[in-house]
Order: structure tokens, then sequence, then C-alpha cells
């Protein structure tokens, strides 16, 4: 029994993975704010970690952390903002903003995977 294989393991790594991307996905972003013509970025990977919980669901009302599936994200270019007069769309409000999300997205999906590895460490140690 491997007991970091767990599904719910795997789809917090997948999720910690994708949020790493965004990260470096805003910050090339905020890098490029004065680059002319520069086209703003955005991570795409929440619905690839919804279609992976919902995988295996037998019935709607149930939750389900289901088998493992690749962690294919992808990064695209924002074409529904507005360029500025060099041709930049970069806004940095909005991109501060989804920096400010993603840190908390991140901080909570890490203290999720430490509550499950101090349970695994619990349960080794006998409850103490």
């Amino acid at each position: 029994m491997n007991l970091f294989s767990g599904s719910v393991i795997k789809n917090l790594e997948m999720a910690l993975d994708g949020s790493a991307l965004k990260q470096k996905t805003i910050s090339n972003n905020l890098a490029n704010v004065d680059t002319p013509g520069y086209k703003a970025k955005e991570t795409v990977f929440n619905q690839e970690f919804k279609k992976s919980l919902q995988a295996h669901r037998t019935d709607q009302r149930h939750f389900s952390f289901g088998t493992e599936t690749s962690s294919s994200f992808s990064v695209r270019e924002k074409t529904n903002t507005v360029m500025n007069h060099n041709g930049n769309n970069v806004d940095v409000d909005k991109e501060m903003a989804e920096l400010a999300k993603n840190q908390l997205y991140y901080q909570t999906l890490v203290q999720r995977i430490n509550g499950k590895f101090n349970s695994i460490k619990m349960v080794v140690k006998g409850g103490r």
C-alpha cells in the first residue's frame, strides 16, 4: 500500500501544479506591462481539474475524487481585453488581483495537503 498515491493527494498535486503555472503566467504578464505589442496570457486549468474530480461520478449527488488524469494545463492569450496605445493589453490592477487570489488558493492547497500528511503521520505514529 502506497500512502502517497491516493486520489486526493494526486488531485491536490495537480491543483498545486496549476496554481504554480498561473503564478508564472501572471508574473510574465506583469514583467511585460510596458512591452509594446505584448498580449496578456492566462492559465486555464480549473476546467481540467473539475473534469478530473468528476471523472467517475456514479451519481450527481456524490463527490468523486476519481482516478488520476493527466494534468494538461494550458496558457492562452487573453483576447477579451482592451489594448493600450502601444498594443499591450496587460491590466496591472486585474493582474495584481489575480495574483492575490492565486496566492490564497495556493496557500489553501498547501494547508490541505499538510493536513493529509499530518493525518498519515498520526496514523504511522499510532495516534500519538
